[in-house]
């Protein structure tokens, strides 16, 4: 159904007709200024005497062809210049299927003050309005996934209702899934790909699909095109945080911003950890769209971008770390102001104790609260990796006292007190195939930056015996002696070898304070380090798949698990046997399990997504399939100023110019 016609330029064509068209007359009132010359004879001059008469000035006017032919160029071109268009109103067909787009750029505030979805669903019920006696239509929801809201049917107001029903998410958007369930929505209706009566598809959605280079849809389509061209975002695109390989206590977070807006921004970017402000950073963030050459005139006019940041942190302990972005306003999207991390706890560690009997290493085992510390002799040890169940491998942590082992796990974390490893680099000195020995040995120096010796003095340590390491350049020397190495910390890899040069009981260490506490930060760090990766967030839409083995840490028993998060709280079934899968978290935010299921304890979900980031609304239809609507309520708008000068200027030019010539050659 057509509108009226419109004028998009009206005021500059009716300026630009009242100059031409006079200025056109008033060229047929001149009069053709000739020069006088005298001859003997008029006979073969009256048609210059007529011709004289013709630009005769303020005559009036005769009827003439090229003068109307020039008057009606004139109009049509004005009429172009004034852009007239014409709006179809939308109109459902015999059979609809109404596509709802509900990803996370759907949820932009760019138009009249409420969301592109709650626009989407607006235009969705003034469609479904259109529907005549007879005709049925269908509701698909789609994100990264498509859902069927409502099958088709002839009731308005169940349409209305399923349309209503449609929820926002924060997960990306694809249309391929949609469109595949259309597909199967016409082969369940017997529908073939020539069938007249297949149902016409709307789609609407502001066109930011992640898969339009792969879209494939054979059908009518028409694209409604939701949302504006001035909605500005600054957005988190990417977020990592890693632990330090060599200070596993010491954790680096990643972040790169984006602008999607049109002007330099400068934002200021917060670090919290567990919910407290730690650090603030700024970013400067140019336009996304710049060119090169525009990147290259700011940076030379002073202004340099700066879109990474980086923080670097403390931290010995479980905890939530966010990034956020501080500047709201001119910001059309919440969604991606914000990324979270969580940072699990230090492991628990599984700890043996190979020794032939030291008080001060058992009694200092014991008192760490460690899960079932296993002190055994070095025979026992060697013989236990004949046994499945005893295998050293199963423990993280094994302290050497005095002895030198024969075989290593070939994973895991090894401390030697007056002993090296079987085999690697860092070795003992030799004198005629004998160790050297350092004797009397004092502490001259340590690194008290490292987090197994924050805070420790070692000053007033005293060593009968030691010996002489050949510690290699890749390995760190913690503690010098004022005779050599007394503490060196040395990896290869997938083992971590902590070498004290000495025996604990040829020293006074054992009875400084500085003893526990180092054998504290020693586990602490090496419980950190045996856990290196930190949880990586996940993508809105992720339904995390949670082992038995998880679960039966919680309880055997265990029927039901909660989730809560930005959704409220979802709860789902726990199956008898096997692993099961957690609800879908389709907001960003932190998603907590109730009861706490190790691992899963916290779940962090993010965006992260430049696509949906970017808030401008296509013009063309996603994959170039189907018809673009645009903006305007539902309706269609065609400028016809094109067609006017194709049709009717150009054909009329044409005719003008044979019609002068035509009088020349007379």
């Amino acid at each position: 159904m057509r509108g009226f016609p419109q004028f998009l330029n009206l005021g500059p064509a009716l300026w630009a007709a009242a100059i031409a068209v006079p200025l056109l007359l008033v060229l047929y009132f001149l009069k053709l200024r000739r020069p006088e010359r005298l001859v003997s004879s008029t006979v073969l001059w009256r048609k210059a005497i007529l011709d004289l008469q013709v630009n005769a000035p303020f005559q009036r006017l005769r009827r003439n062809l090229l003068l109307l032919l020039q008057l009606l160029l004139l109009l049509l071109l004005c009429l172009a210049l004034a852009r007239p268009v014409s709006n179809n109103m939308l109109k459902a067909g015999k059979r609809t299927v109404i596509l709802i787009d509900r990803s996370a750029s759907m949820a932009t505030k760019d138009v009249e003050g409420h969301s592109r979805l709650e626009e989407a669903k607006s235009r969705a019920k003034a469609l479904v309005g259109t529907m005549e006696r007879g005709s049925a239509a269908a509701v698909v929801a789609f994100d990264d996934s498509a859902e069927m809201v409502q099958p088709f049917t002839g009731d308005l107001g169940a349409l209305r209702s399923a349309i209503d029903a449609i929820g926002q998410t924060d997960r990306r958007s694809r249309l391929k899934p949609a469109y595949q369930l259309v597909e199967a929505l016409g082969a369940q209706n017997g529908a073939s790909q020539t069938d007249q009566n297949r149902p016409e598809v709307f789609v609407f959605s502001d066109g930011r699909m992640a898969d339009g280079n792969e879209l494939r849809f054979d059908g009518q389509v028409q694209y409604i095109r939701i949302g504006t061209d001035q909605a500005d975002n600054i957005a988190i695109v990417s977020m990592s945080a890693k632990r330090n390989y060599e200070r596993p206590t010491e954790v680096q977070i990643f972040a790169r911003l984006a602008n999607y807006g049109s002007k330099v921004v400068k934002p200021m970017v917060q670090l919290s950890v567990d919910g407290q402000s730690i650090r603030i950073d700024s970013a400067v963030l140019f336009p996304d769209g710049w060119t090169d050459e525009q990147r290259k005139a700011s940076e030379q006019g002073g202004v340099k971008a700066k879109d990474s940041i980086e923080f670097t942190i403390e931290l010995d302990r479980s905890a939530l770390v966010k990034i956020e972005q501080m500047q709201k306003e001119g910001n059309a999207l919440s969604a991606d102001d914000s990324a979270y991390v969580v940072v699990p706890p230090p492991k628990t560690l599984r700890v043996m104790l190979v020794t032939g009997g030291n008080y001060f290493l058992e009694k200092a085992i014991k008192s760490l609260n460690l899960k079932d510390p296993a002190i055994v002799t070095p025979g026992v040890y060697e013989s236990a990796f004949k046994q499945e169940n005893d295998n050293p491998g199963r423990f993280d942590v094994i302290l050497f006292d005095r002895y030198q082992p024969k075989q290593l796990p070939p994973a895991g974390s090894f401390i030697y007190f007056g002993a090296v490893p079987p085999e690697g680099k860092l070795t003992v000195a030799m004198d005629q195939d004998r160790p050297q020995i350092l004797r009397d040995v004092s502490v001259l120096d340590w690194k008290r930056d490292h987090p197994m010796l924050r805070y420790l003095s070692l000053g007033r340590v005293y060593v009968g015996e030691a010996l002489k390491l050949q510690v290699p350049s890749e390995a760190e020397v913690l503690v010098d002696g004022d005779k050599g190495p007394l503490m060196a910390l040395y990896r290869e890899g997938r083992r971590t070898h902590l070498v004290v040069a000495f025996d604990l009981l040829q020293s006074n260490w054992p009875v400084r304070v500085s003893f526990p506490l180092f054998m504290a930060n020693a586990m602490q760090y090496l419980a950190i380090g045996s856990e290196m990766d930190v949880r990586q967030s996940y993508p809105p839409g992720s339904t995390p798949q949670v082992s038995r083995i998880d679960l039966q840490k919680v309880d055997s028993q265990l029927k039901q698990v909660h989730l809560d998060g930005p959704m409220g709280d979802l709860a789902v079934e726990v199956p008898p046997t096997g692993d099961f899968v957690l609800p879908s978290m389709d907001r960003v935010g932190v998603y907590t399990t109730r009861p706490p299921v190790p691992h899963y304890e916290r779940l962090a979900v993010n965006l992260l997504d430049a696509n949906e980031s970017n808030l401008m609304p296509l013009d063309h239809p996603p994959g170039d399939i189907g018809t673009a609507i645009a903006d305007g309520g539902g309706k269609s708008r065609v400028e016809w100023w094109w067609w006017i000068i194709a049709v009717a200027v150009l054909p009329l030019l044409v005719v003008e110019w044979w019609v002068y010539t035509r009088r020349v050659h007379l």
